[in-house]
């Protein structure tokens, strides 16, 4: 791990063009289509949805988010995610379903209605089954009718229950979910439909002192990855080798992953999960993560955490680390597609440029 302080955004190369791309196997490609952070980009989501699902890869995650479909005490309407379902089977992906409840993918990754918040989630607490009943009982319930709905649908290949799940919901909230809390939901998932696999996802941290803030955060009853292992028929690998502490006057204070240590790390995790059950990497880290929520779109630059290249090299070390590690990737999910689509529209194609370069490798 290295700790750099550098400009946060840089010339554009082409750097990506050149790159060698590792030849994938068996593993399907795919993305996760965020729709809130598509509008926060000023993209329209559909229109968003539409282009992404031109590319031809072979597996999107959607997510059913609570507050959305539940807009109220009573009532459940699915048309936010009817039309994202509707339009992925018309492009033919397969789709992992990831049906909350209370945690999903994609800021502000906190989907729970205002009517089932009572008592309120206390910092630095453990939500759990005796603290919150009634949450618990909502999520279930929630969890429940949207596998009911969607598991007639040919086209979804699996569901993941939470995010991160029993991880503090990154630095802006400080409580965790019990991990008897996330093994009810599941329950609730394998008794609605036995037929598919459910996926649980986790954090791997790729440097010490956030490995070290994970264990200590987690010490009581361990990390989403452990809680994947243990009842999970997928274990979901989340992994951002490079990504900005803060920032000031331009430059940023970076947690960088040396390759080597980078390595280890992640081929630890995947040799100790393989063994186990399935694998996908189901966020590759393909868009910057600097110092605000959303990515920064200099024009004519590139954000230190991931310029284009990054998009190839991080895929290209989970690749290499999965052979050598006599692992079968299942999936590799790249996230940040919407924020290529923003590049784009801002006269930089590179990012899709260099999706699609890998896309073309076994096409």
């Amino acid at each position: 791990m290295t700790l750099r302080v550098a400009r946060a955004a840089r010339r554009l190369t082409d750097d990506w063009r050149h790159l060698v791309v590792e030849p994938r196997g068996s593993t399907a490609l795919g993305i996760s289509f965020r729709p809130l952070q598509a509008e926060a980009m000023g993209l329209p989501p559909r229109d968003t949805l539409a282009a992404l699902l031109g590319y031809e890869y072979q597996l999107i995650r959607l997510g059913a988010l609570w507050n959305r479909m539940e807009p109220q005490a009573g009532v459940f309407d699915p048309a936010s995610l009817d039309w994202q379902v509707e339009a992925a089977e018309r492009a033919g992906k397969q789709i992992v379903l990831a049906v909350g409840a209370v945690k999903n993918f994609g800021y502000p990754e906190f989907f729970v209605p205002p009517h089932r918040l009572q008592p309120k989630l206390r910092e630095r607490s453990l939500v759990t089954a005796t603290s919150h009943p009634e949450l618990l009982a909502g999520a279930m319930s929630f969890i429940a009718r949207v596998v009911e709905r969607y598991r007639d649908r040919k086209s979804v290949v699996g569901w993941q229950v939470e995010h991160e799940p029993v991880d503090p919901l990154g630095n802006e909230h400080s409580w965790r979910l019990a991990t008897e809390f996330v093994r009810q939901e599941v329950d609730v998932v394998r008794q609605t439909d036995s037929t598919r696999p459910i996926l649980i996802n986790g954090f791997v941290p790729m440097s010490l002192p956030v490995a070290l803030q994970q264990w200590f955060r987690t010490r009581d009853q361990g990390d989403s990855l452990s809680l994947a292992e243990s009842v999970a028929d997928i274990v979901g690998v989340d992994m951002y080798p490079r990504h900005a502490l803060t920032g000031r006057a331009g430059f940023g204070v970076y947690l960088d992953a040396s390759e080597s240590r980078w390595n280890g790390r992640l081929r630890s995790l995947l040799m100790k999960a393989a063994a186990k059950a399935r694998v996908m990497i189901t966020e590759g880290q393909a868009e910057p993560w600097e110092s605000v929520t959303n990515p920064p779109n200099p024009a004519s630059l590139a954000m230190y955490s991931c310029p284009p290249d990054r998009v190839v090299e991080n895929y290209n070390r989970c690749m290499r680390l999965a052979r050598d590690s006599a692992c079968a990737l299942e999936a590799y999910l790249f996230w940040g597609a919407e924020y290529w689509l923003l590049r784009q529209k801002n006269a930089d194609p590179s990012y899709l440029g260099a999706f699609q370069r890998i896309l073309d490798l076994d096409a």
